[in-house]
């Protein structure tokens, strides 16, 4: 127990973003390493990493989702869908709600990692030909996805480790959170508004005109049918992680491209990432967040938004995930779960994925202080977490929650 805890906490330094001077590992580095120390110091046997630690539920379904979406992406039907929905926004504030709506309905569906990194090209590309002020559309980008992600289980990678580690299906998790995800993101619209009053004066209009971007059309209607056949297969109940994966074999073969180009984006970095956590976090004893549900729900969601702070989302799921069964009640803990530790990507720049990837991409037309972002974080963080909470907890006392 002993060794658990040193490797467990020495790991956990690695995720929070410390930098040892004698040691060069980044965050799935260090998770690989503290999997590894696991077993070499015998706190778990590999028999146990194969047959107990690891979900393979999870890694499934998220390989299917990114091959899923990788199709898509080469379709061109990302970055297609941005264009026509601003293209027809014609003053600041309709194409900050268009990047809203656009940015929270894609990311409802598919991973919202690759919405941003489909969507802040075209986004930039409009802010520039019009002569916006780049910043507030693409917090605006950032912010809606992690919000609109919330409402289902394959919208971000923690959502789908919630739905194989509770057992909570599909159509049971969106019928919970769409209308808390729905919510957040018109919090998100409302807070960046305020936040940007003077740069989203009503007066100007915006008449740019972007070239549009190559669809393949054939590929798009194929990928299309693809996700309806997904989805109907989520709602039906069947196995989340190889319903998708029979979509994702079956688009591979009726595209007819090189696999080897659609394998090449899928994150091989991040499967390897769950997988170590999976290790790592085995065993990990439960907190006391008081004895009743409403109660948990709350002081759980307090303590979350400043974990996910510290060691991001999808690795604090994982660790959360051992606690939460010995909850009051781990259905709406489970549910809860998903809607803080998405939103609590908002605070701050490095909390999301999300978050990294639209401003990386932008470069220095996305440069913002930290503590600017903090204070506008703030408002699209709380601001949907009580709403969205308040909202779940409601659903929960009218008995409209699924178990």
């Amino acid at each position: 127990m002993i060794a658990a805890l040193i490797i467990f906490l020495a790991t956990y330094l690695f995720l929070a973003g410390a930098e040892l001077p004698f040691l060069k590992l980044d965050r799935p580095g260090g998770a690989v390493a503290g999997a590894v120390a696991m077993v070499a110091f015998g706190v778990l046997t590999p028999e146990q990493v194969y047959r107990d630690a690891i979900n393979w539920d999870t890694l499934v379904l998220l390989l299917g989702m990114m091959i899923l979406t990788s199709l898509m992406a080469r379709a061109g039907i990302f970055r297609w869908v941005s264009w026509a929905a601003l293209e027809r926004a014609h003053g600041p504030r309709t194409l900050l709600l268009a990047i809203v709506a656009v940015a929270g309905g894609l990311s409802a569906l598919l991973v919202n990692d690759t919405i941003c990194l489909m969507c802040t090209p075209i986004v930039l590309a409009l802010v520039d030909e019009a002569r916006l002020p780049p910043l507030p559309y693409l917090l605006a980008l950032a912010f809606a996805s992690n919000a609109g992600s919330v409402a289902t289980l394959t919208g971000n990678p923690q959502n789908m480790l919630i739905g194989t580690l509770s057992g909570i299906g599909y159509a049971d998790f969106a019928k919970a959170l769409i209308l808390p995800a729905v919510l957040s993101l018109g919090c998100v619209y409302l807070v960046l508004r305020l936040a940007f009053r003077r740069e989203l004066a009503p007066s100007s209009r915006v008449d740019a005109h972007v070239p549009e971007p190559p669809l393949r059309r054939g590929h798009a209607l194929l990928c299309a049918g693809a996700l309806v056949f997904v989805v109907a297969g989520f709602l039906a109940g069947y196995n989340l992680a190889w319903t998708a994966m029979v979509g994702a074999a079956l688009l591979l073969i009726v595209t007819r491209g090189d696999p080897r180009e659609i394998f090449a984006q899928v994150d091989g970095t991040l499967l390897l990432f769950f997988a170590a956590l999976f290790v790592v976090t085995h065993g990990v004893a439960q907190p006391a967040f008081g004895y009743d549900a409403v109660q948990q729900t709350v002081r759980f969601g307090a303590f979350t938004v400043a974990a996910c702070q510290l060691v991001s989302n999808v690795p604090f799921v994982l660790l959360a995930s051992h606690w939460l069964p010995k909850m009051a009640d781990p259905h709406i803990s489970w549910l809860s779960l998903a809607l803080v530790s998405t939103l609590a990507g908002n605070l701050t720049p490095v909390a999301s994925v999300a978050n990294l990837i639209v401003f990386e991409l932008a470069g220095n037309k996305g440069k913002i202080p930290f503590l600017r972002f903090l204070l506008v974080g703030a408002g699209a963080t709380f601001l949907p977490l009580v709403v969205g909470l308040a909202t779940l907890l409601a659903e929960r006392r009218l008995g409209l929650l699924s178990r």
